[in-house]
């Protein structure tokens, strides 16, 4: 079977959404797939063949339990695609650490592989990803492409335009690790990037309005509409040092008050903890303060829920999503004042509004590696055109 992406034949537009209804929503049976997509039976057999000749989608028993014999009409085959039948690298880069998965086609991780990162040099940066990628490879040669994440802006997915925790300025990363390793390979904003993962294969699956808000090293923001994330120009530029929550909030060293990064954020967290005690603790040191009562801990993460809280509501009005998943490093905040979050979302919508589902889900940097993984699948094997 063959296995590189770059050599597989394109799908048409018909194929590629067959292709991703059943592998988001499958298995699934021809009649409901049919219904699903506003096929006839005729066009559907049309467009499955190549993908079950590809190896792509299989034929696979209807599951149903029923005795042999007792079903009526003919057989049923629901379609499924055939997960293990090719594999992908996603990486996340971070400021001191290259975070490495290997997923199926569905977005099981099936391997982790993590090397810290002691340069910056982007060429240096290609070596460390491309010596990762050849000792997965060595365990997976079904490999058939590389996703890789990075905070900041991305051109074309695959030039990283800027990205401050690097350093970076029109750095040709997909050239660098393509030449490095032969793979195909996809660049993309990680945050962009982890809201396709969810939107396809976790909490926003099958939504059709959807929101990804993430705290850690900064703020990031997805919109999903009609099932499909929205792409806007400041989603990668740090929109949330200008997004203000609080006019009398705290400051970050770079002089922002009472935005959402101010706020919300670890290192502005633990700079206001620094700045005030003289004590540089981690964030679980200072989430751990605050839930036992030390005052300048709690003051600080309450400031922090309150802001959130704020956040979220403000999301809630305008958007009227179905579900907000609250991902990233920094959403530990849920576990030690979570109640303070959901008074104040309470107390800025409208006393009559529906119950807003949350979900949180604290998040480490393999999930933002399946995330890149993730848009090596859409775009390396269903051609998904970029949005």
């Amino acid at each position: 079977m063959t296995t590189h992406a770059a050599s597989w034949s394109p799908l048409s537009p018909g194929e590629r959404s067959v292709a991703i209804e059943v592998l988001v929503h499958g298995p699934l049976s021809r009649t409901d797939l049919a219904r699903r997509l506003d096929l006839s039976a005729g066009s559907l057999t049309r467009l499955t063949k190549p993908l079950i000749e590809s190896g792509l989608l299989v034929e696979v028993p209807d599951g149903s339990g029923a005795p042999a014999g007792t079903r009526q009409g003919r057989p049923s085959q629901p379609l499924a695609v055939v997960a293990e039948s090719r594999t992908f690298l996603g990486f996340k880069i971070t400021e001191d650490m290259v975070y490495g998965v290997v997923t199926t086609l569905r977005s099981d991780i099936v391997a982790r592989l993590d090397r810290p990162l002691t340069t910056h040099d982007p060429a240096e940066v290609a070596d460390r990803v491309a010596r990762m990628a050849g000792e997965l490879t060595a365990r997976f040669p079904t490999l058939a492409g590389i996703g890789i994440g990075v905070g900041g802006h991305v051109r074309d997915r695959a030039v990283v335009g800027e990205s401050p925790f690097l350093g970076w300025r029109d750095v040709p990363l997909a050239r660098l690790v393509e030449r490095r390793t032969g793979l195909p390979v996809v660049v993309e904003n990680d945050v962009a990037a982890f809201v396709e993962a969810e939107t396809w294969f976790g909490a926003g699956r099958g939504l059709d309005r959807f929101v990804v808000l993430t705290i850690g090293a900064g703020v990031g923001y997805g919109l999903v509409l009609g099932g499909k994330r929205v792409p806007y120009a400041e989603q990668d530029r740090g929109f949330a040092r200008h997004w203000i929550v609080d006019p009398n909030g705290p400051l970050t060293p770079t002089g922002e008050r009472g935005s959402a990064v101010s706020l919300l954020t670890i290192p502005s967290i633990r700079y206001q903890v620094r700045a005030a005690t003289g004590r540089d603790l981690t964030y679980e040191e200072i989430l751990a303060g605050a839930a036992a009562g030390e005052p300048m801990a709690a003051r600080v993460i309450g400031e922090a829920a309150r802001g959130l809280g704020v956040l979220v509501a403000q999301i809630a009005n305008f958007v009227q999503p179905q579900k907000i998943l609250l991902a990233g490093e920094g959403v530990g905040l849920i576990d030690v004042a979570g109640r303070t979050v959901d008074d104040t979302v309470r107390a800025h919508r409208h006393p009559l509004a529906a119950p807003l589902d949350v979900e949180t889900k604290v998040s480490d940097f393999h999930d933002w590696a399946r995330g890149a993984a993730v848009l090596a699948i859409q775009v390396l094997v269903l051609g998904v055109a970029k949005v």
